[in-house]
């Protein structure tokens, strides 16, 4: 199982290198329905997943809502492993919630009262 670092760093290099634009009509939509002018909306510069943010060294603030977005994931295909013995997978969409850097704070700012799970609950 990877670490949270080793994943929070993977959920950064997708969120960067990603190709795809076809969540940009939903980000921006849904940022604009939260006051956020469209000038300051940049997928891939200020919009990230939380653990991309976490690996960014920011937190989402308790509380913020993100806009949902769909995301292809690639899967193994173990069914047809175990017949042609040979690794196949396949894509298959994956709902995930992106935030927007006002959402955030630096984690260097972090204290138990806004860091969830922080306090020891």
């Amino acid at each position: 199982m990877a670490s949270n670092s080793s994943l929070n760093q993977e959920s950064l290099s997708r969120a960067v290198q990603g190709q795809s634009v076809a969540n940009y009509s939903s980000i921006f939509t849904g940022f604009m329905a939260r006051g956020i002018p469209e000038e300051q909306i940049k997928p891939r510069e200020n919009v990230f997943t939380y653990n991309a943010w976490l690996a960014l060294g920011r937190q989402v603030r308790k509380g913020e809502h993100g806009v949902k977005c769909v995301t292809f994931i690639v899967c193994e295909d173990k069914k047809r492993e175990q017949v042609t013995g040979k690794k196949s997978s396949f894509r298959r969409p994956w709902t995930t919630t992106v935030f927007h850097v006002s959402q955030t704070d630096s984690m260097l700012d972090a204290t138990p009262e806004n860091v969830p799970f922080a306090g020891g609950e």
